[in-house]
């Protein structure tokens, strides 16, 4: 995958940190350990002695070089079992000497004789779902402000239930959702009118499950297809870097879809990634406010049936909270 080049150069610089971090440490480490322990010191210098002894040797290319290296090999052994024995003996595992690196494949380079390795992959994944994140208010929300008070106990629906019941199913529901996701969790459509929670608990299950470790990519319909389209028109290069990214994250969360400008590129780029998503049953959360009618009316028939068909519909109902906590807060004087 195309990555664009700043995301590149975040991570090089990320990486270039890590080994910076991890060797000074070390030296710090070593330093200390040394100066309790002066024979350990004298072990580590002698071994660096004999190693400059045997490659001398090897170019010299004199008589004797092949007894010489195997005296200089079983020196070293020795040596290197006597460090050991003064590590464990004081409580030290065998490689509190060595450098910590973050990772140990490639010691934090990024690379493996000239191929990418896998933690380079990673951070560059990781540095492109903060850029894409980084417009959402992803720290704003999470379970713990989430408030059933505003939602009526009143019975709807003749007399089945009741705006509270409702939500507070649905509150529970995605709170479980939250610590139980695996990148191969169900997919949801959250439906209802404006006010009544659905960014609110978008928001905390995306949080929750950032802190898990997954790669998660939390946008509105409206701003994730004007990139596309700015990519796609603008003559930006690496143009299907955001769109692999959408389809391949561990979770995608669109958000207001509906309030998107409709086109037919628009159109086309929606399908497309929510179809390859449920092909490659990855989950996505879909909220909107429309109805199943307007999701009709505004979408191909081949796109309604895969969010109805293949979606847990979690319908969210009630009056518009953001209204009643604005004159709540009007009534406290806040």
């Amino acid at each position: 995958m195309g990555y664009s080049k700043d995301i590149y150069d975040e991570a090089i610089s990320e990486l270039e940190l890590r080994r910076s971090r991890a060797e000074f440490d070390n030296e710090a480490r070593r330093a200390e350990f040394f100066e309790k322990f002066p024979r350990a010191l004298e072990i580590e210098r002698t071994l660096a002695k004999t190693s400059t002894m045997a490659a001398r040797a090897v170019f010299a290319d004199r008589i004797g070089v092949r007894e010489m290296l195997e005296k200089l090999k079983v020196q070293n052994l020795s040596l290197q079992a006597e460090q050991k024995s003064i590590l464990e003996k004081n409580g030290y595992p065998v490689n509190y000497l060595d450098i910590d690196y973050s990772c140990k494949k490639c010691n934090d380079r990024g690379f493996i004789d000239g191929r990418m390795c896998d933690c380079m992959r990673k951070l560059l994944r990781e540095k492109a779902y903060d850029k894409l994140n980084e417009a959402s208010p992803l720290s704003l929300s999470d379970f713990s402000t989430f408030s059933l008070e505003y939602y009526s106990k009143a019975l709807v629906g003749d007399g089945k239930y009741s705006p509270y019941s409702r939500m507070e199913n649905i509150f529970n529901f995605c709170q479980n959702y939250a610590i139980n996701f695996t990148p191969t969790s169900e997919s949801l459509l959250f439906q209802g009118n404006s006010g009544l929670g659905k960014t609110h608990l978008s928001l905390a299950i995306a949080r929750e499950v950032i802190e898990k470790g997954y790669g998660v990519i939390y946008t509105s319909a409206p701003d994730i297809l004007s990139k596309l389209e700015s990519e796609r028109f603008g003559g930006e290069r690496n143009t299907d870097a955001t769109e692999n990214l959408l389809k391949e994250c561990d979770l995608l969360i669109i958000d207001d879809l509906g309030t998107e400008f409709l086109t037919a590129f628009t159109l086309s780029k929606i399908y497309n990634i929510i179809n390859t998503r449920m092909l490659l049953k990855k989950p996505t959360i879909v909220s909107t406010n429309l109805t199943l009618k307007e999701l009709q009316k505004n979408y191909s028939p081949r796109m309604v049936s895969r969010i109805i068909g293949e979606m847990t519909r979690l319908p969210f109902i009630g009056e518009d909270i953001r209204q009643k906590q604005y004159n709540n807060r009007i009534k406290k004087g806040d």
